[in-house]
C-alpha cells in the first residue's frame, strides 16, 4: 500500500455478503474505470491507496463481518498504509449514524444507492453510457445480473427492505443490452438475482414480466444457459415455469428460499402462503417441469417456533426431497417486525435444530445424486484445482451448490466451457465424472 502523500489514486474495492453486493461492486469498478481511475477488485497485492468497503447487513454474523473488515482498514489507515477508506452497502445504510460516530477513521460512508455521491469523492461522474457495460469479477463464462433493486415484502424477519429499499425493476432494454455485452465478451451463464425475481416488471410494467426477460435474454446470441435465482413463493407466476420449458437455454433450475414448513411460523413469518400451499406449488413446479433442480433455504428458530412446528418442517423437508437446501439459524434484527416478539427459541436449539435439518438434507443429497451415476451429464468447468477440474450441471448455481470434479490425469478440459461428462461416482454434495470422448 502507498504511504500517505502520495497524490496517484489506486483503489481497491472489497465485498462481502451476497451476490447482489457484488453485482454493486461492479458497478463501482466499471463506474470508476469509466473515469480512469485506477481500481481492482479484492486485491491482494499492496498497491491500493484508496479502499472501498462493500458490507453485508443481512444477519448477525455478517454484520460482525463487515465490521471486523471495516475495523482492518481503519487500522491500516491509522498507520499511514492507505490514504482514504469509504464503507458502502447494506450495513451503511441500516446503521450510518452508529458507525459515523464509532468508527471516525472512516472517510465517508455511503448507503446502497449513493453510488453518484461515492462518485464524487473521487471527482468522478456518474456515466449514464455505461450502464450495461459492466466490468464483471467472476470468472468470465458466468456472470450475476441483477434484475431489480429492493423489496415490497412485508416478511416479519427481514431488514432487506430496510437496507434496499422498495422494489425498483431494471428497465428490460437495459437488461439485453448488458446481456449482450457480456455474451461478447465471454459470458456463457446469466444468473438472474434480486430479492425477489418474481416481482420484476410489477412498477414498470404493471404486470409480472419474468417470463418476457427470460424469452428476450434466451434470444441472445452466446447465453447458453440462465438459472433464476431468489424467486418468492406466494403470487408465483406459473408463466416462469412455460419458459423453463420453452427455452432451451433457460436451466431446469429454480432457487425459491420456503423459510419454513409450518403454517404457524409461516404465518409469524408473514410469508403469505401456508404449509399446504406451498406444497401444491411445489407439486405444480415438478409436474410442469419435471427435470427442475429445487433449491430453498429455511430459517430454523423464529420467534414463537415450537417443537411441533420444527418437527412439521422437519417432516416437510423429509417429503418434499429438495435437490439443494441451506438453512440459517434466526437472527434478531432491529427494526423487523419479529423483533417485536420474544426471541424465546434458545440459540442451542436453533443449532441443534438446524443440524437436524442439514442431516436428513444430505441424506436425500446422496440419494438423488447416486441416481446421476451412470448417466452423461453437460457440464460446465469453471476451474482447475489440485489434480482435478471442477464443473458443475445445470442442476447447480456457483459457490452454493454440488460441483463436479474430474480428474485432470490424461485429461485437459477448457475452463468456461462445456463438455459431456459420464458421472462414475458420487457423495452428498459432490459428483465425480470422466470425459465422454
Amino acid at each position: 500500500m502507498k504511504t500517505k502523500g502520495n497524490t496517484s489514486t489506486k483503489v481497491n474495492i472489497v465485498t462481502l455478503g451476497c451476490s447482489k453486493n457484488l453485482v454493486d461492486s461492479e458497478n463501482i469498478l466499471t463506474q470508476l474505470r469509466g473515469n480512469d481511475i485506477a481500481v481492482t477488485h479484492e486485491a491482494q497485492n499492496d498497491e491500493a491507496n484508496v479502499v472501498i468497503v462493500n458490507t453485508c447487513g443481512f444477519i448477525e454474523n455478517a454484520k460482525q463481518e463487515s465490521i471486523d473488515t471495516i475495523l482492518q482498514y481503519a487500522d491500516a489507515k491509522e498507520q499511514g498504509l492507505i490514504d482514504k477508506l469509504y464503507v458502502t452497502g447494506c450495513l451503511s445504510q441500516r446503521y450510518k449514524d452508529d458507525l459515523e460516530k464509532e468508527i471516525t477513521t472512516v472517510d465517508a460512508f455511503f448507503g446502497t444507492r449513493d453510488l453518484p455521491l461515492l462518485l464524487k469523492k473521487f471527482k468522478a461522474d456518474y456515466k449514464h453510457e455505461l450502464v450495461g457495460e459492466r466490468l464483471t469479477t467472476t470468472p468470465r463464462h458466468y456472470a450475476y445480473m441483477k434484475i431489480a433493486e429492493g423489496c415490497d415484502r412485508p416478511c416479519s424477519f427481514c431488514a432487506i427492505p430496510i437496507m434496499r429499499g422498495k422494489h425498483v425493476s431494471h428497465p428490460m432494454e437495459e437488461l439485453v443490452k448488458s446481456a449482450q455485452t457480456m455474451a461478447k465478451n465471454g459470458t456463457k451463464e446469466l444468473i438472474l438475482i434480486a430479492q425477489d425475481l418474481t416481482y420484476y416488471g410489477l412498477d414498470l410494467y404493471k404486470k409480472r414480466n419474468l417470463a418476457e426477460l427470460m424469452a428476450r435474454l434466451a434470444d441472445v446470441e452466446g447465453i447458453e444457459w440462465i438459472r433464476l435465482q431468489y424467486a418468492y413463493p406466494a403470487g408465483f407466476p406459473l408463466d416462469i415455469l412455460d419458459a423453463i420449458k420453452q427455452y432451451p437455454n433457460v436451466c431446469n433450475y429454480l432457487d425459491m428460499p420456503l423459510q419454513h414448513g409450518s403454517s404457524n411460523v409461516l404465518k409469524l413469518m408473514r410469508r403469505g402462503i401456508t404449509r399446504e400451499k406451498t406444497e401444491q406449488l411445489i407439486d405444480t413446479i415438478r409436474q410442469k417441469v419435471p427435470e427442475i433442480a429445487l433449491r430453498t433455504t429455511l430459517i430454523a428458530g423464529h420467534p414463537g417456533e415450537t417443537e411441533a412446528d420444527f418437527e412439521e418442517m422437519y417432516t416437510f423437508v423429509e417429503k418434499s426431497r429438495f435437490d439443494r437446501l441451506g438453512i440459517f439459524t434466526y437472527s434478531h434484527e432491529d427494526n423487523t417486525h419479529s423483533f417485536t416478539m420474544k426471541d424465546d427459541v434458545p440459540e442451542e436449539i436453533k443449532e441443534d435444530r438446524a443440524g437436524q435439518v442439514m442431516a436428513l438434507q444430505q441424506e436425500i443429497s446422496a440419494e438423488l445424486n447416486q441416481q446421476k451415476v451412470g448417466k452423461t451429464l453437460k457440464v460446465m468447468i469453471d476451474r482447475k484445482e489440485g489434480g482435478y477440474f471442477i464443473g458443475r450441471t445445470e442442476s447447480d448455481s456457483p459457490e452454493v451448490d454440488n460441483e463436479v470434479l474430474i480428474s485432470a490425469e490424461n485429461t485437459y478440459l477448457p475452463v468456461g466451457e462445456f463438455a459431456p461428462i459420464k458421472i462414475i461416482n458420487a457423495t452428498e454434495f459432490d459428483l465425480y465424472g470422466e470425459l465422454v470422448q
